[in-house]
């Protein structure tokens, strides 16, 4: 199975610019990066009037869209699926980066943005291997009372996090 982790946090804590960094910072160490995006509201991909609007519209339950550099399926489910069921879809990388999915049983990133004024996610949380934050002092002084003794970084420091990933998670799988 590819290893996963997964980037928490509350909304505009700055999940997705982390990401950002870290899929660069793979991408630069010749590591083939998936992500999987939690959206609790539900989306819509097809476009009314479209091809595949209209095939789906029609009764598909599954359409595949395709051209010469990529390809996207768009399906429908009884239930929301797991990580590890979406992850199955994702068998050719070597690592996927998990945007939400707080709740999720895979190791975890917290982002935590001191201005927010909330506690962090996952003081409790013994999945938890990182927190990346905008004040790197102040999660450190809070940090003794925290249960969980984890890393902290700067959370433009996407290289230094990578680094604890790739140790963590894809040297030991290349082993």
């Amino acid at each position: 199975m590819v290893p996963m982790v997964s980037v928490v946090g509350y909304s505009n804590s700055g999940k997705t610019t982390l990401i950002e960094k870290l899929l660069t910072e793979f991408q630069r160490r010749g590591y083939r990066v998936g992500t999987i995006k939690h959206d609790a509201h539900g989306f819509e991909l097809d476009h009314p009037g479209k091809d595949t609007w209209r095939h789906r519209q029609a009764g598909a339950q599954a359409v595949v869209i395709s051209s010469p550099s990529r390809w996207a399926l768009i399906r429908d489910v009884e239930r929301e699926l797991n990580l590890d069921e979406i992850a199955a879809h994702l068998s050719d990388l070597d690592l996927i980066i998990a945007e939400g999915y707080k709740r999720g049983n895979k190791p975890k990133i917290e982002v935590y943005r001191a201005r927010q004024g909330t506690q962090p996610l996952c003081t409790s949380d013994d999945r938890l291997i990182a927190v990346a934050t905008d004040n790197l002092e102040w999660v450190k002084k809070q940090a003794a009372q925290w249960p969980v003794s984890v890393p902290c970084f700067d959370w433009n420091d996407a290289p230094g996090i990578a680094d604890l990933i790739e140790k963590q998670f894809l040297q030991q799988r290349q082993k």
